[in-house]
């Protein structure tokens, strides 16, 4: 018989869905590990506790190489060529030097001038006074706009790409997972082919031209660093700035405080990825060998899934865990994982948390929540959070 889903789990009156958040709070009561089912992955162990999760983020242990696992035989079959998040090291220690290589400090920051104006651009594409779904019109095309254009990928192809990506993030059926799968691969396949005879100043052309030398990309790494970027470079980030725009609307003393004081947008976005971050749990990990977490012996073979989301709100860490505070010190949470895994793009995820909050609270002042908080529908995923629309109204919109 089959552990209890998460959903079952909820105490009386709570939907996990809406929010987990006393679910795991009950849980936490009875312990800080506990097995449970994860719909199409089946039996798992969930670690709840911040220390405990920290630290099995870096114990080496616990592998992503699903090979690891006694029960899984894929992934589901749907992933795009050999990515960073499949491997263990020293595989990954080298596919993260040869991406960190390109991906650098400078090229993110040098972006910021342009995410700011991309920002502007789309709220002037909104009405000058009204109403409109925020997620649509500015959450999802900022940091797919961003990521495509670092990529290189042309503007007419990029309306593909949400499309893609949100169906094999939460998948509609295994038959469009894997159309979606297949049409990306050969899309990406094409790109690269053509970084390769004509090279830009993007970061796909600088992965290809590295990939032509000694112990560069294979072909089946190239693609999969490129499925990974794409992905994990825009479906995090616009549940970030939606999650975090929804918060602020939620407690008008909190919006109102940062409005009065700019120099807090820091501190949203870090309290906001604490609170209610884009990423629920980090990839599953499989044991290697038996190893004990929290007084719990977990065999080797057994999958764990830790909870990033149950970790940034334990209490033993985070005083008044569940309430939401833009001055609350930014240090402790694993919204961006911890150890080897920690997010790559976490510096660009920022700059861009960072510049949507500001353009849009100077620009629209009266902004506004146009729904009851209670009818907002959060996006299917066991991974990843965040609202599929949030509409929005506000009165006028200030030039930039």
């Amino acid at each position: 018989m089959p552990a209890p889903t998460l959903e079952e789990l909820a105490p009386e009156g709570t939907d996990f869905a809406a929010d987990p958040y006393p679910v795991y709070a009950a849980l936490r009561e009875k312990g800080l590990v506990h097995r449970v089912h994860v719909p199409g992955s089946g039996d798992v162990w969930l670690v709840l506790g911040r220390d405990e999760v920290r630290a099995a983020l870096t114990d080496p242990r616990l592998r992503n190489d699903i090979r690891h696992s006694s029960t899984w035989r894929s992934d589901g079959g749907n992933a795009i060529g050999l990515n960073m998040l499949q491997t263990d090291a020293p595989h990954h220690t080298r596919l993260r030097a040869l991406v960190s290589r390109e991906f650098t400090a400078g090229r993110v920051e040098a972006m910021r001038p342009r995410v700011r104006q991309i920002a502007d651009g789309l709220l002037d594409a909104l009405p000058a006074a009204g109403s409109a779904d925020l997620v649509a019109g500015y959450a999802l095309p900022l940091p797919l706009t961003v990521i495509c254009e670092l990529l290189g990928v042309p503007l007419a192809d990029q309306h593909h790409f949400h499309a893609w990506s949100t169906e094999l993030v939460a998948p509609s059926s295994p038959a469009a997972a894997g159309a979606a799968a297949g049409e990306m691969s050969a899309y990406f396949a094409a790109l690269i082919a053509a970084k390769a005879g004509d090279p830009g100043t993007d970061l796909m052309s600088a992965l290809v031209l590295d990939s032509a030398g000694q112990g560069g990309l294979s072909p089946e790494e190239l693609l999969g660093m490129a499925f990974l970027l794409l992905v994990a470079g825009h479906e995090t980030t616009v549940n970030l700035i939606s999650s975090a725009v929804l918060a602020l609307l939620r407690h008008p003393d909190q919006l109102a405080a940062l409005r009065a004081d700019p120099r807090l947008t820091d501190g949203a976005v870090e309290e906001a990825l604490r609170h209610d971050g884009p990423v629920t749990a980090a990839a599953f990990r499989h044991a290697a060998e038996p190893v004990e977490i929290a007084g719990v012996r977990i065999p080797a073979g057994d999958s764990v899934m830790l909870s990033l989301a149950a970790a940034s709100r334990d209490p033993a860490h985070f005083p008044d865990p569940d309430r939401f505070d833009v001055r609350r010190p930014a240090r402790g949470h694993l919204a961006f994982g911890h150890g080897i895994h920690h997010c790559l793009g976490a510096p660009l995820a920022r700059i861009e948390a960072r510049t949507a909050l500001r353009t849009l609270l100077r620009r629209l002042p009266d902004l506004a929540l146009d729904t009851a908080p209670e009818s907002l529908v959060r996006r299917p995923g066991a991974m990843l959070r965040g609202v599929a629309a949030l509409p929005v109204r506000w009165s006028r919109r200030l030039p930039a």
